[in-house]
C-alpha cells in the first residue's frame, strides 16, 4: 500500500473541543490536509520540540527518547495506519541491532516521539480521502505558514521560576506575566533578568 509523507503545518486551540487542540499534518507533495484533534499535553510536548525548548524537568516523551537511546533503540518511521469511526491510529516502526519491531501508539505521541527521532510521519491514501480537507487559496495562505498558538503553554503558569535556568521552558507570553508580576512585586533583581530574556527573545523573531 502506498505511503504519503506528512509534516506538522500547524497547531493551534480548538474550536470544536473544549480544552483540545488541533494538529494539521499536510502531504508534502499535495494540497491535502490532515486534521487531528489531541489533547493540551501532547500539544505542548509537540510545540516545545518544534520551538526547541527546554523545560526544566523533562517530559514524558524526552523521557522515552533518552530510555531509546541508552539501549540503542530508533524510531525509523510513524505511520498513522487507519481511521475507524474518527480515531486515528498509528505504530512506530523501530530498529533494534538490525530488527525491525512495530509499536502501537497513539496518534498524537507517534507524532512527539517522530520529532525527538527526526524521523518521518506517514499515513496511507484511503486516510487521507476519507478525512483529509484542501483549503481554499485565501485559507491556504494562512495555514501553510507554519504557526504555533500560545495557549499551548499555559500549563507552564503554575510552574515557579527559581533560578534563570527556568526560563528556557516558559513562553513569551509567560515571560511577560512573570515580569508584571516581579515588578508588582518588587523583585527588581528577576524583573532584569526576565526583561533580558524577553528582549533576547524579540530580537530573535
Amino acid at each position: 500500500m502506498k505511503k504519503h509523507k506528512l509534516e506538522i503545518i500547524g497547531l493551534s486551540y480548538s474550536q470544536t473541543q473544549s480544552g483540545a487542540y488541533a494538529l494539521v499534518l499536510g502531504e508534502t507533495k499535495g494540497k491535502r490536509r490532515l486534521p487531528i484533534i489531541i489533547g493540551s499535553f501532547e500539544a505542548q510536548a509537540i510545540a516545545i520540540e518544534l520551538e526547541k525548548m527546554k523545560p526544566s524537568r523533562p517530559l514524558t516523551h524526552d523521557l522515552f527518547k533518552t530510555f531509546a537511546d541508552a539501549f540503542d533503540i530508533t524510531i525509523k518511521e510513524t505511520i498513522i495506519y487507519n481511521l475507524v469511526e474518527g480515531i486515528f491510529y498509528a505504530k512506530l516502526i523501530c530498529d533494534k541491532d538490525g530488527k525491525e519491531l512495530e509499536i502501537d501508539a497513539r496518534t498524537s505521541d507517534s507524532i512527539a516521539l517522530a520529532i525527538r527521532f527526526s524521523c518521518p510521519i506517514y499515513t496511507y491514501e484511503f486516510i487521507l480521502s476519507a478525512a483529509g480537507i484542501i483549503l481554499e487559496d485565501s485559507e491556504e495562505k494562512e495555514t501553510i505558514e507554519f504557526s504555533i498558538d500560545e495557549e499551548i503553554f499555559a500549563e507552564d503558569v503554575d510552574e515557579p521560576v527559581s533560578s534563570p535556568d527556568d526560563l528556557t521552558g516558559l513562553s513569551l507570553k509567560r515571560l511577560k506575566e512573570l515580569l508584571q508580576e516581579a515588578i508588582s512585586g518588587e523583585d527588581y533583581e528577576l524583573a532584569s533578568t526576565l526583561r533580558d530574556e524577553i528582549e533576547l527573545r524579540e530580537k530573535k523573531s
